[in-house]
């Protein structure tokens, strides 16, 4: 995980915005961009929010990865990156079930098709079979999942009522099946790190939440960690 990723931000708010300036530096290539003034203000506003550093970085990424795809004059302003920050806070409350503190971030595209989204999952899951992040014994259940997704690929992009919705409940089970094994895939020091990770991601909306409820909010949170360590796609269709 990259630094500053899990830190609590019920902390200083200078040092949330501190580390928020410092990605957004390497992401602009060195160039320094101050957060100050309103800008300062907005970002203080994700943390008093609670939007985990790891998400805001992530938007970051998602804004910057458009933004240098075409010819650029000037370096990224962090202001502009706040709708994807918001869209991807969003999506985070959402799967790992803490009350919303912020409107749903909207925009044209969110959405994409079935068959599209079964596709980018082959993708995926092809691409980190290909590499090393994974063991042997993950990687069979990789292979698995593989197959599955491409025998459902075809009946995806025409698939409506009751075969649609068989088709994500399936999707469900290959991915609930999959992160079952990522999480035995994950032990020791790794473990535990990932796991205070979870607890200080929502301990900002722990004051709101019943025992049981932010139990399973943290395990949602920890799940979803071991899925972006291990670089595993979302199967599931949201």
């Amino acid at each position: 995980m990259g630094a500053g990723q899990g830190e609590s931000v019920t902390g200083d708010l200078s040092d949330y915005c501190r580390q928020v300036e410092t990605y957004l530096c390497r992401k602009n290539e060195g160039h320094l961009i101050r957060i100050v003034g309103p800008a300062f203000e907005q970002v203080c506003g994700w943390a008093q929010r609670g939007v985990p550093l790891n998400v805001a970085f992530k938007g970051i990424d998602r804004y910057c990865e458009r933004y240098y795809a075409r010819p650029r004059r000037r370096p990224v302003r962090i202001e502009f990156c706040e709708t994807d920050i918001l869209e991807l806070f969003d999506d985070w409350r959402r799967a790992v079930g803490v009350p919303s503190t912020v409107e749903p971030a909207s925009g044209p595209g969110r959405r994409q098709g079935l068959a599209s989204h079964i596709d980018r999952a082959l993708t995926r899951l092809t691409s980190l079979r290909a590499g090393d992040r994974i063991s042997s014994g993950l990687a069979g259940h990789v292979d698995r999942a593989v197959r599955e997704l491409d025998a459902l690929k075809g009946d995806a992009q025409h698939a409506r009522g009751d075969r649609r919705s068989a088709i994500i409940a399936r999707l469900e089970e290959i991915d609930a099946r999959l992160m079952r094994a990522a999480t035995d895939e994950i032990s020791g020091r790794r473990a535990s790190a990932l796991k205070g990770d979870a607890e200080k991601e929502i301990a900002p909306f722990a004051g709101r939440m019943t025992a049981d409820a932010r139990s399973a909010a943290t395990e949602a949170a920890y799940t979803k960690l071991v899925r972006e360590a291990l670089g595993i796609p979302t199967i599931r269709f949201e």
